[in-house]
């Protein structure tokens, strides 16, 4: 089934988020001089464009759905995503969330850049709500998971943008989230270790864990979503199986 209306359903009890009537809106400042500004401010003129990120999108995931968030660039998704995660609010409207939250937005968010990757598992792994005997009884599992284990006492600053990809990934998936939010995360990093992610993922959908993924690999998402929304200028346009919602991108 597909459909182009905004409009949710009514949420259930196995709603584990939902997002009703969200508007984002963002203020585009002109490069200007400062004398510019002040004579723009001495004559009340705009200082910046608006521009509608999201306009009114509504939707529902439940409990165990894998939902792929689809759209050319500037569609909206990532920030769709950033919402859901609490990294931002919305202009208007609300999101619900009912479980943990888990995932990764942007590589290395959360980290430490003074701190070791030993301290940062620590760090990250209580932002993301355990406990520290939790991270201890974890930890060798958490960096045997990432394979950076020579640079554990390393400061992060000096990590590659795929040694940070590695430990962040493998500290979100052992906090045993019950919803997991992935944005273009699998892009980074060398292909066996992409494989190995996508393994882990796969274990988080078939326990039943709620995925929420935002991917330009449509191959990817029609393999392991059994849902795609599809987002145009912000808009939703498109709800249904991810196979049609890859169909319907392409179309567009």
């Amino acid at each position: 089934m597909s459909t182009t209306s905004s409009a949710p359903r009514a949420a259930g009890p196995n709603a584990r988020i939902v997002v009703d009537d969200v508007r984002m809106q963002f203020v585009l400042r002109h490069n200007r001089s400062l004398k510019e500004l002040a004579m723009a401010m001495v004559r009340g003129k705009d200082l910046g464009n608006t521009f509608m990120a999201l306009d009114g999108v509504s939707l529902q995931v439940d409990s165990g759905e894998t939902v792929a968030l689809l759209g050319h660039n500037g569609s909206g998704k990532s920030t769709l995503l950033k919402l859901i995660s609490g990294v931002m609010h919305p202009t208007s409207g609300s999101v619900r969330l009912r479980g943990r939250i888990a995932g990764l937005i942007e590589v290395g968010a959360g980290f430490h850049p003074d701190l070791t990757g030993r301290e940062n598992v620590y760090l990250n792994g209580a932002i993301l709500g355990m406990d520290e005997a939790s991270i201890r009884a974890r930890f060798d599992e958490i960096v045997a998971f990432s394979e950076i284990e020579r640079f554990i006492d390393t400061e992060v600053k000096h990590y590659s943008s795929g040694m940070f990809l590695r430990l962040a990934f493998s500290v979100a998936v052992h906090t045993d989230p019950e919803i997991f939010l992935i944005d273009e995360i699998l892009s980074v990093g060398d292909e066996p270790f992409q494989r190995k992610c996508l393994d882990r993922i796969r274990e988080l959908k078939d326990e039943g864990r709620t995925l929420v993924v935002v991917s330009h690999d449509l191959n990817m998402v029609s393999e392991l979503c059994s849902r795609g929304i599809v987002l145009q200028r912000g808009n939703q346009v498109f709800d249904g199986s991810a196979a049609d919602a890859v169909a319907h991108l392409r179309s567009l």
